[in-house]
């Protein structure tokens, strides 16, 4: 008796988003270090063209999350749990950049490395409910029952999402954080470099996203397959 192994998915599908992400890098960075500098903040400004782009990719990630936690929940399609589960880690991946550049700059304005405003404690709040979120799957792998959790609470913590971006209008004089960036906010010559940073980190988080997903499919194929042999001794 035989039988022919599953075919693994292929990463030729990873190769337009990696040339995509190469050219916009190189761009990323002319544009940037030829931007104006800040006549009040001096250089430091700069760090905008990482923390914000970070944080819009962070959002992606953890709405990715929900999302496809949702559609597993309806569909029972453990492909939907693997993306979740890849969207939460490239999540956490740049909501870890955004903490740390947040406070590089903060020195750099405030003459302090942090401090208990609404925006950074709510920041710091989201980043604990999504590494809590990987915790959770990596002591449940490979259980339908924490897949299903995992997905409830996924859904659940993307709320805290529009609190983090509103925090600043909810708190009021309370919040030292800079207010969001509005038409026309940035300063002339800024708004370009600043587009292509966001660019360049949706662009990044949809190649990880991909790598890890592929990563995860490969996994699970090959789980497959010696699950397969195990069941088929003569195989």
């Amino acid at each position: 008796m035989s039988a022919t192994a599953p075919q693994l998915p292929s990463s030729r599908r990873l190769l337009p988003s990696g040339a995509a992400l190469a050219a916009l890098l190189l761009l990323y960075a002319f544009l940037v270090i030829g931007a104006p500098i800040d006549s009040m903040q001096g250089v430091i400004q700069k760090i905008l063209y990482v923390h914000v782009p970070c944080a819009f990719a962070a959002y992606l990630g953890f709405a990715v999350t929900a999302v496809c936690g949702g559609l597993y929940l309806w569909r029972n399609d453990r492909a939907f749990d693997r993306v979740a589960a890849a969207g939460a880690e490239v999540g956490v991946l740049f909501c870890t950049l955004m903490i740390i550049s947040g406070p590089i700059w903060a020195k750099g304005t405030w003459g302090h490395w942090w401090a208990w405003d609404p925006r950074l404690t709510v920041t710091l709040l989201l980043w604990f409910i999504y590494l809590a979120y990987l915790l959770l799957r990596s002591f449940t792998e490979g259980s339908e029952r924490g897949a299903r959790f995992a997905a409830v609470y996924g859904i659940v913590g993307v709320f805290v999402i529009p609190l983090n971006y509103f925090a600043i209008d909810l708190f009021g004089g309370a919040a030292m954080h800079p207010e969001n960036l509005e038409r026309d906010s940035l300063g002339r010559g800024m708004g370009l470099p600043f587009l292509v940073s966001v660019l360049t980190a949706l662009v990044a988080f949809t190649h990880l996203l991909l790598m890890r997903v592929d990563l995860e499919t490969r996994r699970a194929a090959l789980e497959e397959a010696s699950e397969s042999l195990a069941s088929n001794p003569d195989f």
